[in-house]
């Protein structure tokens, strides 16, 4: 594995260094696959690498794969790579989800407070940090064109046989920590999820040669 030139938060650090890449499935790395294809293609040649993550109301696993993405970028030392999330509709993201990257070692901060809150989400005190907030896949604040989009969920991929600008339209789905909001386990299935999600990202950046 390539040596990694990482400025991260020591606690996200140690999370990352835990993470078990050989428990994915080879039927899982299969899915994976275009994802690091498109990336290596853009690496090779010296070109952007815009990934918009999506689901149907971007309020849980496409932030948690937008902020891993980021962050793996960063920790692979993978360069201008930029990571973005979208909704077929736009909601809120969601409180559990934010905590669950808190509770990982990220900084969070609260940049506005209403419906839809903004945040401010650092992984590290040199690099930007990421916005976080509920929006549609196509909102101004995502790219038009030269994305791949990566469609977290089955409802948005179903919704979305076409999404205008991307040049890879990509299914890598996982199941839906909300089916267990408000009850005993809801801390502990979004801390699941959040670690699947971070461990698919690591041993998808951990192929890119660079």
């Amino acid at each position: 594995m390539k040596k990694k030139q990482s400025t991260l938060f020591s606690e996200i650090e140690k999370l990352i260094s835990e993470l078990n890449p050989l428990s994915i499935s080879n039927e899982r790395k299969t899915v994976l696959q275009p994802l690091t294809e498109f990336i290596q293609s853009k690496v090779s040649n010296n070109q952007e690498i815009n990934i918009n993550f999506i689901c149907t109301h971007n309020s849980r696993r496409s932030h948690l794969s937008q902020v891993w993405a980021q962050t793996m970028a960063n920790y692979f030392n993978i360069k201008n790579v930029y990571c973005y999330s979208g909704g077929t509709e736009a909601t809120a993201l969601f409180p559990m989800a934010a905590e669950t990257l808190r509770n990982s070692g990220f900084k969070i901060k609260t940049i506005s407070e209403n419906n839809n809150p903004i945040y401010s989400i650092k992984y590290a005190d040199n690099a930007h940090p990421i916005i976080g907030f509920s929006k549609k896949l196509d909102d101004d604040f995502n790219p038009k064109s030269e994305f791949a989009a990566i469609l977290t969920c089955s409802q948005a991929d179903g919704a979305c046989p076409f999404i205008a600008g991307a040049e890879k339209r990509i299914p890598i789905t996982f199941e839906d920590p909300k089916a267990f909001d408000n009850t005993p386990q809801q801390a502990e299935k979004y801390k699941e999820r959040s670690l699947q999600i971070a461990t698919e990202l690591f041993y998808v950046f951990s192929q890119i040669n660079s």
